[in-house]
């Protein structure tokens, strides 16, 4: 049996008909390429305008004069080096956090199988019903009373609490070969000694998405880093870049942004495959 397809395969094999399919896939591929890549190449080449031409109605689409300072302003007047680090510092110890925790508990409710493990599972996944708002103020509150403002551990630690990650490890987890866990068993390995030696690897793919998910979180995070934060020089980039934007010049807080999403950008294309491949992991019983 042939599979129905909008276009049949007789009118593809007509010169006429290949000719257009081509062109209209073509032209299909080019918009959307237009319609994402254009916002970046506009701000890529606010950038280097003069504060005029930025202004200027009607916008120019390709820069008179390429004025370059922008950047070397943005990276010396925002201070874009000491905040970049704080960024760094607070994804990188929110990544871990949640890399260990998270995934020992997807390891426990998915293998060891505690007592009311299912209840507690339905707990966990109800927080995702709450609005992120609603528990901006509680966890002001704690983090307050635990004297963790203007401290990383107030960004790495409610970072931990990730029902979504979590569940996602989890069900990844349920559908890894019992063979393999049960040969491991047989061989002596112990639980932790299972997950290290046998699990982990075999979790690439979904710990590979979950660190991405974890790392854009706190990168593009603005409110929660807004409120722990009250001191300017621990501020992460994303509050820094409002913060310090007043008294600047338009085309250096757009060379800012520009700075600031770099690191994202390369993360998401060197790390694609993995996205792609973690995505497919769980869509098939292993």
């Amino acid at each position: 049996m042939t599979t129905r397809t909008l276009v049949s395969p007789a009118t593809l094999a007509r010169p006429r008909g290949k000719a257009a399919y081509w062109s209209v896939f073509t032209g299909t591929v080019l918009l959307f390429t237009l319609a994402f890549l254009f916002p970046v190449y506009w701000m890529v080449t606010g950038a280097v305008k003069s504060p005029d031409e930025v202004a200027r109605t009607p916008p120019t689409v390709v820069p008179e004069q390429w004025h370059l300072s922008g950047y070397t302003d943005a990276w010396d007047l925002m201070q874009l080096p000491t905040h970049l680090w704080n960024t760094v510092v607070q994804a990188t110890g929110a990544w871990l956090f949640q890399i260990v925790f998270c995934t020992a508990a997807a390891y426990a409710l998915s293998r060891l199988r505690p007592v009311f493990g299912k209840v507690l599972l339905g707990g966990i996944l109800a927080t995702l019903m709450v609005p992120a708002q609603a528990l901006v103020v509680p966890k002001y509150l704690t983090v307050a009373d635990l004297g963790l403002l203007n401290d990383p551990l107030a960004i790495w630690l409610p970072a931990v609490a990730n029902a979504f990650n979590l569940y996602l490890l989890k069900r990844f987890f349920d559908q890894l070969p019992r063979d393999v866990l049960e040969a491991a068993e047989i061989d002596g390995a112990g639980r932790l000694r299972t997950l290290w030696s046998i699990v982990l690897p075999m979790s690439r793919p979904v710990l590979g998405v979950v660190s991405i998910f974890a790392l854009v979180a706190v990168w593009q995070d603005f409110l929660w880093p807004l409120m722990v934060f009250s001191d300017t020089d621990k501020q992460p980039i994303s509050v820094a870049l409002v913060q310090l934007s007043q008294n600047i010049p338009l085309t250096v807080l757009i060379a800012a942004m520009v700075i600031a999403s770099i690191p994202m950008v390369a993360m998401f294309l060197v790390f694609q495959r993995h996205i792609i491949a973690g995505i497919g992991a769980g869509s098939t019983k292993g």
